[in-house]
């Protein structure tokens, strides 16, 4: 059976989201545009965010892949502690 998501709990999430969102445009926009005298995002700039972004999501999907790699760590390590796993011995 499948876990409800609450409202408010998608509310948090989307936030959450809006958040991240807001700060990486922030980011690559402070780093990559530099000329406001012309009204085009010249090439160096476009290809300057798209990098950035790339990145950014690359980053933030590691640092999640981690997260959930140190907390099955850290199950097994309880439940090896409780004594429902047995470790095997190297």
């Amino acid at each position: 059976m499948a876990a409800q998501v609450t409202e408010a709990e998608q509310i948090k999430q989307f936030k959450d989201f809006l958040g991240s969102y807001n700060k990486l445009s922030e980011l690559c926009f402070m780093d990559c545009v530099k000329d406001f005298t012309v009204r085009k995002v010249l090439d160096e700039e476009n290809n300057c965010t798209e990098t950035c972004m790339q990145k950014y999501l690359k980053m933030t999907q590691r640092i999640s892949q981690r997260f959930q790699e140190y907390h099955i760590q850290q199950n097994e390590a309880l439940a090896a502690r409780a004594g429902l796993i047995v470790q095997p011995k190297m």
